[in-house]
């Protein structure tokens, strides 16, 4: 455990706490034993880990991966669009049910999302999204129910996706443009962050993240951290 990193480390002891949970259910383990065993507490960080994200450029690129001339590729177009346009978890986006997108003020939005701790948000879905997720609705004859389905080899349309079959489009398409160990809740990041730089009020910003205070966003954005422009690039050395 020493040579694991704090967050690997409290990721781990996650797994084992649920692990743990689900054992005491099934009653193969005693209350006092179960509440033993999870009592162990995270490893503190210190810090604020930024994450990843892409430029505008590289955004772009990632966008033009999938081969929208099929019916596979609409559909992983429009995992990618929503992702990076919209800044919706993977999981809000496996379960997203075409009875959320709505006019609302004259705009197309997603509306009364229910996110982490049950918070509730509409989301507004940008012109180019609505454009990509029309395609693939179209091509695959989705008319109502979940947004997201499964296509067949064959190019059959078959079932919903998952929240990690999601994961695994990101992660395929972002490796085809040479960049590794890059996930969908990247793309979540990358909304937000080119909101920030193109001036978006970051009040607004937490209502489309979803999060409970601007201090979350605020540390979600690394706003206390300039890496772009630094404070250490101009030391005159």
């Amino acid at each position: 455990m020493d040579a694991l990193s704090p967050s690997t480390v409290n990721v781990r002891l996650s797994a084992v706490r649920k692990m743990v949970f689900e054992a005491r259910k099934n009653g193969m383990i005693g209350a006092e034993e179960a509440a033993t065993l999870t009592e162990v507490p995270n490893v503190p960080q210190k810090g604020t880990r930024l994450g990843n994200w892409l430029t505008r450029e590289q955004a772009k690129v990632l966008l033009a991966v999938p081969d929208r001339s099929t019916l596979k590729g609409k559909r992983d177009y429009v995992i990618l669009a929503v992702l990076v346009g919209c800044a919706l978890r993977r999981e809000e986006l496996a379960a997203l049910d075409l009875d959320t997108i709505q006019l609302r003020e004259g705009r197309w939005v997603l509306a009364d999302l229910e996110g982490k701790g049950r918070r509730v948000r509409t989301v507004a879905i940008p012109v180019w999204v609505k454009q990509g997720i029309n395609a693939w609705m179209t091509a695959a004859g989705v008319e109502d129910g979940r947004l997201l389905r499964a296509v067949t080899k064959a190019g059959k349309v078959k079932g919903s996706m998952s929240g990690w079959a999601v994961w695994s489009v990101v992660e395929q398409s972002a490796n085809e443009i040479g960049i590794e160990r890059f996930g969908a809740h990247d793309l979540r990041r990358t909304c937000a962050k080119l909101c920030r730089k193109n001036g978006g009020n970051i009040e607004q910003i937490k209502f489309l993240l979803g999060h409970s205070s601007i201090q979350t966003t605020e540390r979600y954005l690394g706003s206390e951290q300039e890496i772009e422009i630094a404070v250490n690039d101009n030391l005159g050395l």
